[in-house]
């Protein structure tokens, strides 16, 4: 069942901002696989599915930094997050897929009751390349008006810049935008720009994103669906 933690009307919503990797896509795999196919060729041991489900969500370099855990020199580090970054754009899509319900969801998320068109966003802390070779190789691009990347700014979630550049460039007031996220980051990031802000469960990381407190919790995109149809 949803939970609201402050009460709004999700359907009011006119500006609709997602994240990406566990919110639309599960892509817990192929990261976890390029993460430890890096450790191994640094030398360093493989870490469990859960430890670095855990550590995604501050972009591809602080994953990287947190899975190679002891302190690296920043050479280690560079040299590590290109071969990190090398290696998943190979293998971005082995593995990935839209979570269950997403397509339907977007498609419902789309027009309001009235008729009237959302603008649908993606604002991930991913690189904006993979960001869009992942959308459009699993169907999903053609229900967005603009995508954004971990690159597409100066700073990533969660400083407010790029939900409040989407406010922006889309016209809508704070009051009518939400952003749907799994981790604190997005709930920050939308706290912080004056927008509502919705957590999913399912995503990588339930426990701190119940700690950040969103104005709503969804458990599966079913429940999404019934927030904007």
């Amino acid at each position: 069942m949803i939970e609201f933690n402050r009460r709004f009307d999700p359907k009011q919503m006119r500006l609709l901002i997602f994240d990406l990797d566990g919110t639309l896509i599960d892509s817990r795999q192929d990261l976890i696989n390029s993460v430890n196919t890096t450790l191994r060729h640094f030398g360093r041991p493989a870490l469990s599915p859960e430890v670095i489900a855990a550590y995604v969500g501050d972009g591809p370099s602080m994953l990287v930094r947190r899975a190679l855990d002891k302190p690296a020199s920043p050479r280690l580090l560079g040299e590590a997050s290109e071969f990190f970054l090398a290696d998943y754009r190979i293998h971005q899509l082995d593995h990935t897929q839209a979570f269950p319900g997403v397509a339907e969801m977007l498609a419902a998320a789309r027009t309001q009751q009235n008729g009237t068109e959302r603008h649908l966003t993606v604002l991930s802390n991913k690189p904006l390349d993979l960001v869009v070779s992942i959308l459009d190789g699993l169907g999903l691009r053609e229900y967005f008006h603009s995508v954004y990347g971990g690159n597409s700014f100066r700073t990533q979630k969660p400083d407010p810049l790029g939900v409040k550049t989407n406010l922006k460039e889309s016209g809508v007031a704070p009051e009518f935008g939400l952003i749907i996220g799994d981790s604190r980051n997005d709930v920050f990031a939308g706290r912080n720009a004056g927008i509502w802000t919705c957590g999913v469960t399912y995503g990588f990381a339930p426990l701190t994103l119940r700690r950040a407190k969103p104005d709503l919790l969804a458990h599966s995109t079913s429940e999404l669906t019934s927030l904007f149809a």
